[in-house]
């Protein structure tokens, strides 16, 4: 399993890259995507909807179940990755360069809360 040092991460297996602008990008890990199996649709949030941390904005389909992708942190859509959507298997292949979205966050310290990628490898290897 592979875990970028340079990414932030999620409890629920997203990861979480910071732009210079402060805006966020937003993926799923290499464990999700091994957890999914083959992906074969994703459904974005829409661009300028504003969303609470947790709530659900997208939707990562593969052979096995349909996952709820939550707002990682607070704030407002302000793109999508459409390349994701016309082949959702890029999920699989290069899970942390196919993101699905971008994010402008409502506060930058939810952004540093989340977690680094020892803490989230540990969450990951975690038999409890």
């Amino acid at each position: 399993m592979t875990v970028p040092e340079n990414l932030k991460y999620t409890a629920e297996h997203q990861w979480v890259s910071v732009a210079a602008d402060g805006t966020v990008t937003v993926g799923i890990t290499d464990h999700a995507q091994e957890q999914l199996g083959d992906v074969v649709f994703v459904q974005h949030p829409e661009i300028g909807r504003r969303v609470r941390q947790g709530e659900t904005c997208a939707v990562v389909e593969s052979v096995k179940a349909a996952s709820d992708i939550p707002a990682p942190v607070a704030g407002e859509i302000v793109a999508i990755n459409p390349a994701v959507a016309d082949a959702p298997e890029q999920l699989n292949r290069k899970p942390y360069e196919a993101w699905l979205f971008r994010m402008k966050p409502a506060d930058a310290a939810s952004v540093a809360a989340l977690l680094d990628a020892a803490a989230y490898s540990k969450t990951v290897t975690s038999d409890g």
